[in-house]
């Protein structure tokens, strides 16, 4: 399970046997949600977030931290993801300690 960040106390990771769409999940205590990336012509058309199935969802302030979080780091997302599926390299983990606006 690649960690890949950490965001206002939210951790955003991989399972190590993903499938297509690009995608993360997203923890926090005991609530988890996952965020799929679809990408159109090589750039991000569009992020949903869901639920994860036998998991209380993110939800509140988290929901939007989280939100926003993709918002500003989706492109460093897929290029983790990619590194990490396609070329079978390994993640950096970053924290962000800092509130995003």
């Amino acid at each position: 399970m690649p960690k890949i960040f950490e965001y206002l106390g939210i951790l955003i990771f991989f399972y190590s046997n993903e499938h297509e769409p690009i995608h993360v999940h997203a923890k926090k205590g005991e609530f988890e949600s996952r965020a799929a990336f679809y990408i159109a012509n090589g750039v991000i058309s569009e992020i949903k977030v869901t639920e994860v199935k036998g998991s209380k969802p993110i939800i509140g302030n988290d929901l939007k931290d989280f939100e926003l979080f993709l918002e500003n780091y989706a492109d460093k997302i897929v290029e983790k993801w990619i590194n990490y599926f396609v070329y079978h390299r390994n993640v950096e983990f970053e924290k962000i300690t800092k509130r995003l606006k």
